[in-house]
Parts: C-alpha cells; sequence; structure tokens
C-alpha cells in the first residue's frame, strides 16, 4: 500500500502540474476574435456573370430641415412646404442619396400636437449614446445639439477605449472597490465599443518601458491582472520583452537605464466620427436628431414640470437671417451638455448648486515618425506623478494628456506651458538622438473633462469617479460625468432612470431599418424593448472587414492609402464616399481629388458630410468629419478655400457666408495650435502660397524644419568656403 502510494503521488503531481501549465498556456495561445478580422456580415458587391454590377443600396437619414418639420409637429406647429421633387435616376443617384428637391413656398400652421417621450439636450457622446438607445428601445426622442455633434469634450479626447491601469493601480493602493468597479465596468464596455464599431476602433498594444529590474514583476502583476480583470472581454495578453526585444519594437527608445517593457492591450478610435455615427445611426432607427439648434429656455406647465423647449436655429443666424425660436414638447427632458451642463440646470433652477469641475487635457500631435505605427507607450508617473500617453493615431502621433482646473469655454486654447511640458517629458522616454522640437507640434488643443460633484453628497466638493445621474423637482433628468469608453453604459443608466420617472412605455421595434442595406440581416431581431446597444452595431459597421478596402481599390480606382482611410473611417458606407468622388482625370488614381496633399481626405467625403452626416460649416468637415484640423492646422487652413469651395456647391453659400466660414475656422484653427500671425490670413494669401511663411520668432515655435536647409558638397553649385546665401559677386566669396 505504500509502495502504490509513493508511485502516485510523483504522477498525480506530475499531471496536476501537466494540466495547470497545458491550461494557461491554453489562455495564453488560445484563439482569439480580433474586431474587424472576421469576414464581412455583408459581404461586399460583385460582379455578376453577365457583367453587371450592384452596388450597396443604402437607406437614408432624413435631411436636417426634414427633422426640424418633425420637431416642430410635437408642440403643434409645422412649417408647410410644397416642393417640387425629382428622384435621380441611375445607379450612383440611388448609392449617393442625391436628390433635386426645390423649396418652392414655406409657411407656418397649425398641427395635432406630437410630443417626444424624451428630448435630449446636447449631440456629445452621452447624448448620442441616450438617442441611440432610446429610440431602439421603441421611445419616440428627439436630440439637440447648440453647436455640432461632437464639437466640445467628444472631439477632444486621448483617443483610447480602456479599462484604464492607472485606475486600477489605485484600486489597489487604495483598497478602493468603487474605483475596481470602474475598471471592471470599462473593460466591458470596452468589448462593447470595439464590437458595434469595428471600422471606428481597433486593438492596440501600449509598451510600458521598465528602467529598474523591481519595476518588471511590479507591472508584470499589473498587467496580468488588468487581463485577468477583462476575462472574456479581452483579447491579447500581456507580455515581457527583453531591452534588445523593446528597443525593436520601439526603435525611438532611450538605450540607456532601459531594463526591458511590458507590453498590455487597450483600445483606440476616431472620437468624433464614432459620435457622428452614433447621432446618423440614431436618426435611422426613428431619433430626430439636429446639429445646431440652440435651447434658449425650459417650459413648465402649471404645477413647475417641464414639458419642453425653446430652441432656435443658428443656421438661420449664419446665414445672415433672424432665427425663429419655437417649441419642442417631450414628456421628459435630458441634460447631457457635458461641460455645459450647469448652464442648463440653472435655467430650469436659477439658484441650483453648480456640480461641473472642469478639467483642461492639452493634447499634441506630432509627425508619425515619432512613434510606431501600431505600437504605443505610457509613461506611468511623470514628473510631477501624472500618466501621460503617447500614442500612433491617424498616421500622425498623439502626446498627452495634462490635467489641472480650467474655466469653461467652446474652444478653448492650449498654453505653451502645457505644450512645453508635454514635448519635455517625452524627450526624457526618447533616445538623445532625437530633438523633440516645438516646431514639430502639427497641433495642439484642450479639451475639457467634466468632473462632477453629487449634489446630494454629505462632502458637496468630493468629485465623483465614475457618472452621475439626478433629477430636479422640475423632472430636469441630468447625466454627467464619466469617459468615452463608458458612454453606452452611461446611456443605458440615463434611459432606465427616464422611463422610471417618466412612465415611460418601451415596445419591440418591429420596423426597424436595415441599417446594412441587406435583406441578409434583420437588425430588429434583437430589438425586443430592453436595451440593446451592446449589440447594435452602427452605421458602416455591417459590411466593414480589413480587406474591404482592396474592393474599393477595385471597383472605383482609388489610391490604396486613400481607401484604407475611407474603409477606416466610414466602414462600409465607403462605398458611398467613394461614388460621391469626383474623377481625378489621371491615369492613376481615378477617383479622389485629396483637399490635402499631405493626407488622405479627399473631395467625396466634404460631399458626403454635407448629405449623409449634417455638417454645415467648414470646421465640422475639417476637425469632425475628416481628422484634419486636429492633425495639423496648418494643412487644415491650406485646405481651407477647397472645403468651402465644395460646401458652397453643396448648400449653395453666397459670398457673404463664405465670409464668415473663413473668419470663423480661421479662429477655430487658433485653438487648433495654428500660429497667431495666421489668424488675419485671407483666402487670397492661401492660395499664393503665403500661409507658410514665418517671421524669425514663429519660424522657430512652428517650421519642421531647419533654415537654410543642409545641402551636400557634393550638389552645391559654389566652391569650398563660398556663402550661398549672397550673391557669387559679394566681396565675401572672392
Amino acid at each position: 500500500m505504500a509502495t502504490s502510494r509513493r508511485l502516485l503521488r510523483p504522477i498525480l503531481y506530475t499531471s496536476t502540474a501537466a494540466i495547470a501549465g497545458g491550461g494557461a498556456l491554453y489562455y495564453i495561445y488560445r484563439p482569439i476574435k480580433i474586431p474587424g478580422s472576421d469576414p464581412a456580415s455583408v459581404p461586399p458587391p460583385r460582379y455578376t456573370d453577365d457583367g453587371r454590377f450592384s452596388p450597396p443600396r443604402f437607406p437614408l437619414v432624413k435631411t436636417r430641415d426634414e427633422q426640424i418639420e418633425d420637431l416642430k409637429k410635437s408642440a403643434g406647429t409645422q412649417s408647410a412646404v410644397d416642393t417640387l421633387r425629382g428622384a435621380t435616376k441611375g445607379v450612383l443617384g440611388s448609392l449617393t442619396g442625391t436628390k433635386n428637391d426645390e423649396l418652392v413656398e414655406r409657411e407656418e400652421k397649425q398641427v395635432d400636437a406630437e410630443p417626444y417621450d424624451l428630448l435630449v439636450i446636447g449631440g456629445g457622446a452621452t447624448g448620442a449614446g441616450i438617442a441611440l438607445d432610446a429610440a431602439t428601445r421603441g421611445l419616440k426622442v428627439a436630440m439637440v445639439e447648440r453647436e455640432d455633434f461632437a464639437s466640445g469634450t467628444s472631439s477632444k479626447s486621448t483617443k483610447l477605449v480602456h479599462g484604464g491601469v492607472r485606475y486600477l493601480e489605485k484600486a489597489v493602493w487604495d483598497v478602493d472597490y468603487n474605483q475596481y468597479k470602474l475598471v471592471k465596468e470599462a473593460l466591458r464596455e470596452r468589448k462593447y465599443f470595439l464590437d458595434t464599431a469595428p471600422h471606428l476602433s481597433n486593438w492596440l498594444p501600449i509598451m510600458i518601458p521598465v528602467q529598474k529590474w523591481w519595476q518588471a514583476p511590479y507591472f508584470w502583476a499589473g498587467t496580468k491582472f488588468y487581463d485577468f480583470l477583462a476575462g472574456a472581454e479581452g483579447i491579447e495578453s500581456s507580455y515581457f520583452l527583453t531591452k534588445s526585444r523593446a528597443l525593436d519594437a520601439f526603435p525611438m527608445l532611450k538605450k540607456e537605464n532601459l531594463f526591458g517593457a511590458l507590453v498590455y492591450y487597450d483600445g483606440a478610435h476616431n472620437d468624433s466620427r464614432m459620435n457622428v455615427s452614433l447621432a446618423m445611426t440614431a436618426a435611422l432607427y426613428g431619433a430626430t436628431v439636429v446639429n445646431y439648434l440652440e435651447v434658449t429656455g425650459l417650459e413648465k406647465d402649471g404645477n413647475g414640470k417641464l414639458v419642453g423647449a425653446k430652441v432656435k436655429d443658428r443656421i438661420q443666424e449664419k446665414n445672415g437671417q433672424k432665427a425663429q425660436e419655437f417649441s419642442i414638447k417631450a414628456k421628459g427632458i435630458i441634460n447631457a451638455t457635458g461641460p455645459f451642463t450647469d448652464a442648463i440646470r440653472k435655467m430650469d433652477e436659477p439658484q441650483v448648486p453648480e456640480i461641473v469641475a472642469p478639467s483642461s487635457g492639452v493634447h499634441v500631435i506630432l509627425p508619425g515618425y515619432y512613434s510606431p505605427s501600431k505600437m504605443g507607450l505610457i509613461d506611468p508617473k511623470t514628473s510631477d506623478g501624472r500618466v501621460i500617453f503617447f500614442l500612433p493615431w491617424q498616421g500622425n502621433t498623439i502626446a498627452g494628456t495634462t490635467d489641472a482646473p480650467t474655466a469653461i469655454s467652446q474652444n478653448p486654447i492650449a498654453g505653451e506651458e502645457e505644450i512645453n511640458w508635454i514635448l519635455s517629458e517625452i524627450q526624457g522616454y526618447l533616445s538623445p538622438d532625437l530633438n523633440v522640437r516645438r516646431g514639430d507640434v502639427l497641433a495642439a488643443w484642450s479639451g475639457i473633462r467634466p468632473l462632477v460633484k453629487d449634489p446630494h453628497s454629505k462632502n458637496t466638493e468630493s468629485l465623483v469617479r465614475n457618472h452621475l445621474i439626478t433629477v430636479s423637482d422640475s423632472g430636469l433628468l441630468t447625466c454627467a460625468g464619466g469617459k468615452w469608453t463608458t458612454y453606452r453604459q452611461m446611456a443605458e443608466e440615463a434611459v432606465d432612470e427616464a422611463i422610471k420617472r417618466y412612465s415611460l412605455q418601451t415596445s419591440p421595434l418591429l420596423q426597424a431599418p436595415r441599417v446594412s442595406g441587406s435583406e441578409m440581416i434583420d437588425d430588429a431581431a434583437p430589438l425586443n424593448g430592453a436595451c440593446q446597444t451592446h449589440q447594435v452595431r452602427l452605421i458602416g459597421a455591417h459590411g466593414f472587414s480589413n480587406t474591404l478596402f482592396i474592393n474599393l481599390i477595385q471597383h472605383f480606382g482609388l489610391e490604396s492609402i486613400v481607401a484604407k482611410h475611407l474603409t477606416e473611417s466610414y466602414g462600409d458606407r465607403a462605398w458611398t464616399v467613394a461614388a460621391l468622388s469626383a474623377p481625378t482625370e489621371q491615369r492613376y488614381p481615378v477617383r479622389g481629388l485629396k483637399i490635402s496633399a499631405l493626407y488622405p481626405f479627399i473631395d467625396g467625403e466634404v460631399r458626403y458630410a454635407v448629405r449623409h452626416e449634417y455638417a454645415q460649416t467648414a470646421v465640422d468637415v475639417l476637425a469632425r468629419r475628416t481628422r484634419l484640423a486636429f492633425l495639423n492646422a496648418q494643412a487644415a487652413l491650406e485646405a481651407l478655400p477647397t472645403v468651402i469651395d465644395l460646401m458652397r456647391e453643396e448648400l449653395n453659400w453666397d459670398r457673404r457666408r463664405q465670409e464668415k466660414e473663413w473668419r470663423d475656422t480661421v479662429q477655430f484653427l487658433a485653438s487648433m495650435g495654428l500660429a497667431k500671425s495666421k489668424l488675419g490670413v485671407t483666402r487670397r494669401d492661401v492660395e499664393n502660397g503665403k500661409a507658410g511663411e514665418y517671421d524669425e520668432h514663429e519660424r522657430k515655435l512652428y517650421s519642421r524644419h531647419d533654415r537654410p536647409a543642409d545641402m551636400m558638397e557634393s550638389d552645391s553649385k559654389f566652391s569650398s568656403g563660398e556663402k550661398p546665401i549672397v550673391s557669387r559677386d559679394s566681396p565675401v566669396n572672392k
């Protein structure tokens, strides 16, 4: 008996170790479903045997004017519009959604009131998320935004979709369960984010440099715990790199004192395009969404309960007309205005204490050669204890962010002190061979993060770690705080609370649109009246795959970099954008006139933005439909004449409106890092190539190269010792 035990014990130990080791190996190397790697749910169109090509036919959202008419119906007023409609014929018209509508007559008339279930004020990530959630639960919802969708904080993020390794560290060291819950929730939402919009988001490996040997086990344990918390919502496991492997993956790193690196995975995304896609998807599902519609007041009944809001169309003002106010009636009103939350709350109760503690986060954009195209970097502890990210984004490199109290404004300007601090921190991690210069900053902006205080807390000065949902006595529901990654969860909780507070009745959405443009997918299947936004795919997601760009190249003759950009910005709607692009009159590329020679943005994107995404100003196109203003302020200035001309054709702008667009856009570009001397630049200056000229002081700040340019001696026309900056006949050259 004893002998058999002695024989069985090592076998048992060995088997247990083998099973445990095998399980660990399987977990590390298990098959991973990477977002975007699956074939498209709707395959791309192909030529039939008889040579015919049938492009996708996507459902169209209502025009902005039609949406405004729907808003007026809620209060029992409507503009009677008689139109002459000439439906565009042919494949191209079907694909692009072109309409030939001529407005003949407009007058106000009374109709039966059709109040909304919910009116959402604010068109950022939270507001658009709430509109989509409510619409897919069968509620009648409207969303209005004073500026453009994502015009505030939602376009000025770090572009990460993350749980937050720094929050996890705080949760462990402070034994903070609420912080732990925040990380856990964000990791779950990260997966939903990447599943519902795979064309706008991607997984990104992020490196943590290890400079001391004892940091390796510390960071390893932290990243492995991060992986563990993600569970089924995770993807690749974190891993350690030796010094040589770290330098191979990130050649720009400083070699001195580098022990190695830990690499973990998080998500990255195109924030403003995500926001616009949320709004347009909500519109397809029946929500009424309108930008540039400003709330001027809230309306109450005799009992002091909110029943609607007064609004005005700011586009009428931009066109030199008087903006007519009208009412929107709704059973419930949700305030989702981010940093401007308190302004709406004071419309409801003028004496209410403020709950927003605005914090400024500055980011800078550097050329793409500062970082690998597929690897980010995090400095977990800067010189003053903060965290800084250094990430590839849209072909360039984004670095940030700062965190400091600030005043609330629409377009805050990044200060030189913050910019120089970021550059200084970057220099500490990069090779001394690289000179991080102020002139390499292509764009810089400041975003306002709306941290919030709970008005019902005993300590009203303490900040809420996650987000806050509160309801006033009159019925104004406010949803504030949070972050981009958790927008969907915030929206779900806000709609849940609204349904309870306003006694709303949800219902299955039986007549859902075919968002995919195909009968192959029933978008109404999961919409049973409960929240299903974790599986509602956004516009562009259904037909997206990592190889879709090849189909565009083969059909439209697009440049490769342009085709890839279009699929990663519009998903399957890239078919429409490409069809709206003008011929180049060249052998190759066949279509797609670039609005900037440095970037892959093309003319079809401007037309698509106006016709399908409610773009109303040049800033909408340069900053939030394309991302040119965020990538390179000077390039955006140089592209401005082209953008204004294209929008003039689409929106029938007169000369006065074109001049206003020029002034407003140049002023906006100042908040993107454009040199102060350019604020008075004219269109003629840009067209004559004078926009790139700097005085000596600004040249040192903004020029990306030295002057005069170095020249190889063999290429010089001057003899050794001659000074090329003066005439050959000058006495100094004798």
